[in-house]
Order: structure tokens, then C-alpha cells, then sequence
């Protein structure tokens, strides 16, 4: 059931921004100056993180070269926006290469498999097991499901894109 939650959330990211070009994806709504390519480059780099470099201790290499929208870069600050450079053809392979990583890992271990890497911030001692990285996804994919479709809402009008079906 967590995982089919999981797989949900990631399913209504794209629900939500299917149909906005580019230049949509790419346009930030908000003063904080976040754009919706951004945020999914965000979650497919909070894949990538919590389900290899967590759960296994290592990840593979990213697409590109000293990605400056990275979250594990020590320059980036706090509060800086999340966006990206890169095409949103890019960042949805990127994005979906990471779910598929992260779902390979699923499918081997069990949700009782305590991580071997480091988050290298907060408590790291709640990270008792995959389960609890799934639980951790759930909530970061939620979160900014709101957000982009909030910012779906402000660039063209439309709400209820990725609806719950409950």
C-alpha cells in the first residue's frame, strides 16, 4: 500500500503539468522564484538521494555536469529556488529514470532494510529503514504536488489536475 501511494503522487506530477510548454514549465509564479521544472528536477534528485545514496550509500552519476540545481551541493543556501537549466524533456527522463532506480530498489529490499549511506542532515537516527524513506517520499512528493498545483492554477487557470480519485 505505500508504495502504490507513492507511485500515485509521482503518477500526478505529471498529471499536473501535462499540456505547459516550455517556456510554462520554466516560468516562475511566486516571488520566492521557484518554477515547476525546477521542482521536478527537485524530486528526481530527492529520488535519487534518499533511494541510492541512502538506502545503498552511493548513486550513480547525474545526466550532466556540475549541476548547479544539485541538493546535496554545500554552495547551495537555503531558501535558494529550485530551478533548472535544462529541458523539461531532460528533466522528466531524469525524473523518471530516478523512480525507476528508486523502484528497483523497492522490488529487491525489504522495507525493513536499514539504510547504509548517510542524509548528512537533521536527525539521522529516524531513518531506521526504507520504510521510512518511502513514508519520507510520500510526504516530499505531496508537498510539492500542492505547490505545483498551485502554480499550475496561477500560469494558466486550471485546478483539480491530478485529483485523488478518493
Amino acid at each position: 500500500m505505500l508504495i502504490s501511494f507513492l507511485d500515485a503522487q509521482r503518477d500526478r506530477v505529471f498529471e499536473v503539468v501535462a499540456g505547459l510548454d516550455d517556456k510554462q514549465l520554466a516560468t516562475a509564479v511566486l516571488p520566492s522564484g521557484w518554477t515547476m521544472l525546477g521542482m521536478i528536477e527537485h524530486l528526481a534528485h530527492a529520488e535519487r538521494h534518499w533511494f541510492q545514496e541512502v538506502a545503498l550509500g552511493s548513486a550513480g552519476p547525474l545526466p550532466w555536469p556540475d549541476d548547479p540545481d544539485d541538493p546535496d551541493d554545500p554552495d547551495e543556501k537555503d531558501g535558494d529556488a529550485f530551478t533548472s537549466p535544462h529541458s523539461a524533456e531532460t528533466v522528466f527522463a531524469f525524473y523518471r529514470d530516478q523512480i525507476a532506480r528508486a523502484d528497483s530498489v523497492l522490488e529487491t529490499l525489504p522495507l525493513s532494510t536499514v539504510p547504509v549511506g548517510d542524509h548528512g542532515q537533521g536527525d539521522t537516527a529516524l531513518i531506521t529503514d526504507l520504510r521510512f524513506i518511502v513514508l519520507h517520499m510520500i510526504e516530499e512528493t505531496a508537498r510539492h504536488l500542492g505547490h505545483l498545483d498551485a502554480a499550475r492554477e496561477l500560469i494558466d487557470g486550471r485546478t483539480e489536475l491530478g485529483q485523488d480519485p478518493l
